[in-house]
């Protein structure tokens, strides 16, 4: 007789925030489970209402969390499940499950798992169902922390299987493809590597890759996307950490899907180096359908890019974006405009480069408000530089919060985040926002310097490509 455990809904996967993309940390796990005879269910609460009842008839229920904000809505989530289900196995699972393991687990999660988790995640559910107490008593499991028992972080190529999407929602209530120039197209995610070769210190991945990464199998990822594309997806992100950690794997992978799919087009994540590096790949790159490069530019201050370990100057950021341009690819920058290490002058030339170099419409206006968050377990720990303006951790909300030694700066922020989310309800363009932080900046800084302004004989009029949800962590 099978384990109850293997009955359909014993098993909930659940998902918080997955930057608007139908998430593949649900899809993936689902495989695998499939793959070992469970019968497991997907709940997304980024994009439908919490289900009491498949709460209810859960046994284990497994919470995925590979960003900050998925990990803040995961304790709340925690919190509602306690109190409907109280028998329940609950797990996290991700990059902050990891980060925050010790709080995760006082807070009454039974475990965490990160890193390649989904070998260990069926481990879990199948020492569950192979237990005649359930979770009680389980014993060390590899890759799975408890309260009992320590496990670090499974860094080892796991079997992989094609992700599971057909219970998922439809694509049609994620992001969308705008392509500046036509109508939005529906929109696919995958992944052709995890991890990450470079040690960012502000960034989740390092602390618990430390430094490696692993390339997801072409036949996996092909039909990932194919299974999307039957779905209805018109474009496809790619949402590894740095797609060309591996180039000769991602650019043969794109070349197979340009072959299956001439329409198809993509967008991708890169490091500023990897972008001069590989200089030569970018033509072709275009002509197989990349429209957008998201890269982490993060600050043009030299002294943020060295706490942050970066590995690229403002230079560096110039001659990547002309790059690009060369080949018809867009750039979409994402930044850390705030640090305890930003001067009014940083932010002033932040806002200055965005205006001459054309990038109104390539920057959301969110990523001028973004604030350098410090989790636990994070690199920048580890820096006395950074380390002084810390406070102590703030358990509500799961970082190290800081204060700049300049108060303005502290001020500042404050009112660019209020301008910004009052300038996005009321649907202002891009532009307008801009030229108002730069307003905020001159009263706040009004010695004689030339004030920030948008130089509209240079500013392009039309959009660019774009996902219709803006990125953040």
């Amino acid at each position: 007789m099978p384990s109850p455990l293997r009955q359909p809904g014993a098993v909930l996967l659940v998902s918080l925030y997955e930057l608007g993309h139908q998430p593949l940390q649900l899809a993936s796990p689902l495989g695998f489970l499939r793959a070992r005879g469970f019968a497991p269910q997907a709940l997304d609460l980024h994009a439908e209402r919490f289900a009491d009842e498949r709460v209810a008839a859960a046994r284990v229920i497994l919470v995925s969390v590979p960003m900050h904000t998925a990990l803040r809505l995961g304790l709340r989530f925690l919190d509602r499940a306690r109190a409907c289900n109280p028998q329940a196995l609950i797990a996290f699972y991700g990059l902050y499950a990891t980060l925050n393991a010790g709080h995760l687990l006082k807070k009454g999660a039974d475990a965490t798992i990160g890193g390649e988790y989904e070998s260990a995640l069926v481990a879990l559910c199948e020492a569950v169902a192979d237990s005649p107490t359930g979770k009680a008593g389980l014993g060390p499991i590899a890759g799975v922390q408890t309260a009992d028992h320590a496990a670090a972080p499974v860094l080892a190529r796991l079997p992989f299987v094609v992700p599971a999407r057909d219970s998922l929602l439809p694509l049609s209530r994620y992001a969308r493809f705008d392509p500046g120039d036509g109508p939005e197209r529906p929109a696919g995610y995958t992944e052709a590597s995890r991890g990450c070769l470079h040690l960012c210190r502000h960034c989740p991945i390092p602390p618990v890759y430390g430094g490696r990464f692993f390339v997801v199998p072409r036949d996996i990822v092909l039909a990932d996307v194919r299974q999307q594309v039957a779905a209805g997806a018109a474009h496809i992100t790619f949402g590894d950490p740095d797609f060309l950690n591996g180039p000769r794997h991602s650019l043969e992978l794109l070349r197979a899907l340009h072959a299956e799919f001439p329409a198809l087009t993509f967008d991708v994540t890169c490091k500023v180096e990897h972008i001069l590096r590989q200089h030569t790949l970018w033509p072709e790159l275009a002509r197989l359908g990349v429209r957008f490069v998201v890269s982490a530019v993060e600050s043009l201050s030299p002294a943020v890019l060295t706490l942050l370990q970066k590995g690229h100057t403002p230079a560096d950021v110039e001659a990547a974006l002309q790059l690009l341009r060369a080949a018809g690819i867009a750039m979409r920058p994402s930044l850390v405009a705030f640090t305890p290490l930003t001067t009014l002058a940083d932010y002033r030339e932040l806002l200055g480069f965005v205006a001459r170099h054309d990038l109104v419409e390539h920057v959301d206006p969110v990523q001028f408000t973004i604030r350098l968050l410090v989790p636990p377990g994070s690199y920048l720990l580890q820096v006395p530089e950074l380390v002084q303006h810390l406070g102590p951790l703030d358990e509500a909300r799961l970082c190290y919060p800081w204060r700049h030694p300049d108060p303005r700066m502290d001020e500042l922020h404050q009112q660019v985040t209020r301008r910004v989310e009052d300038g996005l309800a009321g649907k202002e363009p891009p532009g307008q926002i801009l030229s108002a932080l730069g307003e905020l900046l001159q009263a706040c800084d009004p010695a004689p310097r030339e004030a920030v302004r948008l130089e509209q004989s240079r500013a392009r009029a039309s959009r660019v490509p774009r996902l219709t949800e803006p990125w953040f962590c």
